[in-house]
């Protein structure tokens, strides 16, 4: 009985895939393995929409796929773990050991990942690019120019609100003083 309702589950999450809803795909192929642990290619398939899942991700700014999400590393990681974790991928989603639909193209998404976390110049720009995009999403200034940074910071701290961007909002000026500590100026 529930090995039925697991292959109910994998053939809806097939049918979630096939139409770009890779979330709700995830649910079902975790409910069907949940259901019947034993069920063929279920695990390799959860892989698969793992890395799906995490490509949907993008960076706020520039529209960059979430290169760390994909390989389910840590943005510390060092080069061999990099690579490491890319081995490791790459054995498990391969399409010639992989049969789930969507592996080839979960295969060429870590490959990209590594092209991009393996290559230091690359790396450091993409790291660049998430950190201002991570700024931005925390509320954080970003200092791109010394003129516009400090036209912002001039403005920024009064007796009652607080000033960012030239919009006013409510929070204590000591939470805002504490998120932008280096160009902040109150008068």
């Amino acid at each position: 009985c529930n090995r039925d309702e697991a292959v109910r589950a994998r053939v809806v999450a097939e049918q979630k895939f096939a139409s770009k809803d890779y979330v709700s795909a995830r649910k079902f192929a975790i409910k069907a393995q949940q259901l019947f642990p034993d069920l063929e290619n279920i695990a390799q398939m959860i892989a698969v929409l793992d890395v799906h899942v995490a490509a949907q991700t993008k960076l706020t700014s520039t529209d960059e796929k979430d290169w760390y999400g994909i390989l389910q590393i840590e943005p510390t990681a060092d080069d061999a773990s990099v690579k490491k974790q890319y081995r490791k991928l790459a054995l498990f989603l391969h399409p010639d050991k992989n049969k789930s639909v969507g592996a080839e193209s979960a295969f060429k998404l870590i490959g990209e990942a590594l092209q991009v976390l393996s290559d230091k110049s690359k790396r450091v720009i993409y790291d660049a690019k998430r950190n201002k995009s991570h700024n931005r999403v925390n509320g954080n200034l970003s200092s791109s120019s010394s003129s516009s940074s400090s036209s912002t910071t001039t403005a920024f701290c009064s007796s009652t609100k607080v000033f960012v961007n030239n919009q006013v909002s409510s929070p204590p000026i000591q939470a805002a003083v504490h998120l932008f500590t280096f160009w902040t100026v109150c008068t």
